[in-house]
């Protein structure tokens, strides 16, 4: 079904849709990107032995590490179904 799909686009719609499907990939990227800031920040965060109530923030860090992490992905991967399907209204 897919390819009927792809046969009813003219060349406009076309690389519209590639270029929203890069736009996608580079989306998740962002989000690795910054989960990645996030853990690198709370592993610092962890070795400041002078503050104790610096360790919270360090623990803060890893979580929302892993938030951005998890929202990257299942934010991917809806969007990636919904260009499967052709469904461009409801982004």
């Amino acid at each position: 079904m897919e390819k009927d799909f792809e046969q009813e686009l003219i060349v406009r719609d076309y690389l519209a849709r590639q270029r929203t499907a890069l736009a996608n990939d580079r989306t998740l990227l962002s989000f690795i990107r910054t989960a990645l800031y996030f853990l690198v920040s709370g592993t610092a965060l962890f070795e400041v032995r002078e503050l104790a109530h610096v360790r919270q923030l360090g623990y803060l860090a890893f979580g929302l590490s892993f938030a951005f992490l998890a929202i990257g992905i299942f934010n991917y991967f809806r969007i990636k179904r919904k260009l499967k399907k052709g469904n461009y209204l409801k982004m």
